[in-house]
């Protein structure tokens, strides 16, 4: 399954042309790669239940809701997809962002709910070694890279801002993420990496799990 350089085109063009009667005009062009963008996210899906609990693909509106945005372009210019784990057994959640020179695929917990976030760090306050391992496998790592998200300034109320895993435990997000050019993604072994990069996430996903349906004595919540 490839994904046309073409999509690439129709976005910089759009940038230029953020308006809804050009939009219309070329509407049959964005359904076109809209479709393929589907048939590729599908056909990953598949692949990913192989090894994993996928319940549902979905690909982003490409409308922007401009309710409370200063920027009023009607229109994203990017495709937007994510890949969600059967729930609730299954966390974290797999996104890719096809845009002209901004590709990339993510992996994690961007928005964690205040109960997740809190089971988060009471694990990492308690141990962190086995999660800093996963994170730090070669296998892993060398695709991955270092974590990523957004952190407090300082250490959350009631933990002490000298703890050893301070840095873990800060974090309000816990994401991975790989950047692809515009190349890559319209090879045809584009959704083989994509793939294999999943395959090698696993073990990152499926520790948060862990800890995500247990509670702090390990005891099962399911």
């Amino acid at each position: 399954m490839m994904l046309s350089n073409k999509i690439f085109s129709f976005f910089k063009k759009l940038k230029f042309n953020n308006q809804r009667d050009w939009f219309i005009d070329n509407k049959p062009a964005f359904k076109l790669y809209e479709a393929q963008v589907k048939a590729f996210g599908e056909e990953l899906k598949n692949r990913l239940n192989k090894f994993d609990s996928i319940d549902r693909f979905k690909v982003f509106r490409i409308y922007r809701d401009v309710r409370f945005s200063k920027d009023k372009t009607p229109f994203k210019t990017y495709f937007g997809m994510t890949w969600h784990r059967s729930k609730p057994q299954y966390r974290g959640g797999y996104y890719l962002n096809i845009s002209p020179d901004n590709n990339f695929l993510a992996c994690g917990f961007w928005d964690p709910s205040p109960k997740d976030l809190k089971r988060i760090r009471q694990e990492f306050m308690y141990d962190a070694q086995e999660f800093k391992t996963i994170i730090s496998a070669s296998e892993f790592n060398s695709v991955w890279g270092s974590l990523k998200g957004n952190e407090l300034k300082i250490a959350p109320r009631g933990v002490d801002k000298n703890h050893s895993e301070i840095d873990l435990i800060r974090k309000k997000q816990y994401i991975f993420s790989i950047p692809y050019s515009n190349k890559e993604v319209c090879e045809e072994s584009f959704i083989d990496k994509v793939e294999d990069a999943l395959k090698k996430v696993r073990p990152f996903v499926d520790y948060m799990s862990e800890v995500l349906t247990t509670d702090e004595n390990g005891q099962s919540l399911l």
